[in-house]
């Protein structure tokens, strides 16, 4: 035992020193002030917490809450089926499945974030496919909406989704299929009862990792979404960036990560109460 716990000691001082006191220092910034010229005053003040209460500050805290929920739900919905076929097809298709969901990965993520601009804009490939065939006479407004943000997010962040959802299924017990076979089970009731509860990790990983992934992004909305469109990642950059109010941002950046955590919570609790009302079924 003494020897394992050497071992986690590099984890523990590399966590320490680029996580835990970077977040410390953010927390100690956030109780800040800043003068006219921007620079920091080390004078105790709720100043940066008081100023998040703007009705502006709120709306945009909000639309990022609901584009990141909503991201990861659409991921979740398009990436299960996908991740179920992977995981129950031979190994061949498995090896090609997880070589294609990681292809865009090769590709550098503003290049891949680009080429939606290429596709989306006045003069773009789908509106020059569209008017071609008919279907519309004028070219639609796609880019720099919040439709074009989403897409851009679920677009980004489905293997992050994909991969944590494989796992997991690829991992179910098969047996237990059989079982409920040859007991009369459906294959839908299967499902319900069997494969989705023993996804349950795969389903909060991915869901975690696409949620705060959306929430902490700013590229995306940035060439996508324009300035029409703004998420809390954008705010905090700005403050850092241009407008230089350091605990402003700390503040923004606070409340961004608690936030994040109880919203974690509590889809894990969701997803715990969900899994003992299945056993309970069971019973």
């Amino acid at each position: 035992m003494n020897k394992s716990k050497w071992l986690l000691t590099p984890v523990l001082v590399w966590l320490g020193l680029f996580l835990i006191v970077p977040m410390l220092i953010v927390v100690a910034m956030s109780f800040m002030q800043r003068d006219t010229l921007g620079n920091v005053v080390f004078s105790f003040s709720w100043e940066g917490y008081k100023t998040f209460w703007d009705s502006l500050y709120i709306g945009i805290y909000w639309d990022t809450i609901v584009l990141s929920v909503s991201t990861a739900l659409i991921c979740l919905i398009v990436s299960y089926p996908l991740a179920y076929y992977i995981a129950g097809s031979s190994p061949r298709i498995q090896k090609w499945g997880l070589i294609l969901i990681t292809i865009p990965f090769w590709i550098n993520f503003l290049i891949r974030t680009y080429a939606w601009v290429l596709l989306l804009r006045t003069q773009g490939v789908v509106n020059n496919i569209l008017m071609h065939w008919g279907w519309i006479d004028e070219p639609l407004q796609m880019l720099y909406t919040k439709g074009a943000v989403l897409l851009g997010m679920v677009y980004n962040f489905i293997p992050f989704m994909v991969l944590p959802l494989y796992v997991a299924i690829e991992q179910i017990d098969r047996r237990l299929l059989d079982a409920a076979s040859d007991l009369g089970a459906s294959r839908w009731k299967a499902f319900w009862h069997i494969t989705l509860p023993q996804s349950k990790a795969g389903i909060i990983t991915g869901s975690v990792l696409v949620f705060v992934s959306t929430a902490g992004m700013f590229v995306v909305t940035d060439i996508l979404g324009g300035s029409k469109s703004s998420m809390i990642s954008n705010i905090i950059q700005s403050q850092f960036l241009g407008a230089r109010n350091w605990p402003f941002g700390s503040a923004l950046s606070v409340i961004f990560v608690l936030t994040s955590l109880v919203l974690i919570v509590l889809f894990n609790q969701v997803m715990k109460s969900r899994s003992d009302r299945v056993k309970e079924g069971k019973r």
